[in-house]
């Protein structure tokens, strides 16, 4: 096998020419589909739904090749400062084709939502500050209704409690976070955990469902 350098400088340049390109896709679509105060990043395949209103961002945010972002909603889609939206993440609040409105998503400061997760904020979803999320991370802020045996599911209608991550969490890969979950700031949840149920405080939480198994000190 032959083999060939790639200098570091030369990977920088790369890099350099790569954000200039996301810069100017952003330049562009802040003028029909988001606002804020500065200028935003955006990659390849990006699609954007909804009106231009309801999609808020703060300064500095990264939205990566291949995301889907519906700002369609009762509350619409806030993104503080620093935030990443890594590739192929999917936000969605509403349905496509009508019926309700779903509430939507607030995302604090100097957080991130990791590549290929699925954030389905029909119910409000409010994440913190300084929140890390792995990537094919699922959040449904929604149950269907069920318990009447004689009666069609789908009929039955939904609950959305919403879920709230509080500021300074680490979310694993492949974690998946049900309706009425509150994750408390200072928490860890290990990769592939179902968390079901609220946490504590600076809690490592681990397993299907999630449970704790040790505290950060």
């Amino acid at each position: 096998m032959i083999g060939y350098s790639f200098s570091e400088k030369k990977y920088r340049f790369l890099l350099i020419v790569e954000l200039i390109k996301k810069i100017v896709r952003g330049l562009f679509l802040s003028i029909c589909k988001f606002s804020g105060n500065s200028i935003v990043a955006v990659g390849k395949h990006v699609t954007i739904l909804g009106r231009r209103r309801d999609f808020v961002i703060g300064k500095r945010v990264k939205i990566e090749d291949g995301a889907f972002i519906q700002s369609v909603s009762v509350d619409g889609i806030r993104f503080g400062d620093n935030v990443t939206i890594c590739q192929y993440a999917i936000i969605r609040p509403s349905g496509f084709y009508g019926g309700i409105l779903g509430s939507g998503l607030t995302l604090g400061k100097n957080s991130s939502i990791g590549a290929f997760s699925y954030i389905g904020c029909s119910g409000k979803i409010t994440i913190g500050d300084y929140v890390m999320i792995g990537p094919r991370c699922t959040m449904i802020a929604e149950n269907h209704n069920f318990s009447d045996a004689t009666e069609i599911m789908q009929k039955q209608g939904v609950t959305q409690k919403g879920i709230v991550i509080e500021d300074n969490v680490w979310i694993g890969a492949s974690v998946t976070i049900l309706d009425g979950v509150v994750i408390k700031s200072g928490c860890v949840i290990a990769a592939g955990a179902v968390v079901t149920k609220s946490t504590e405080q600076n809690g490592i939480y681990a397993g299907v469902p999630a449970r704790r198994i040790k505290e950060r000190i």
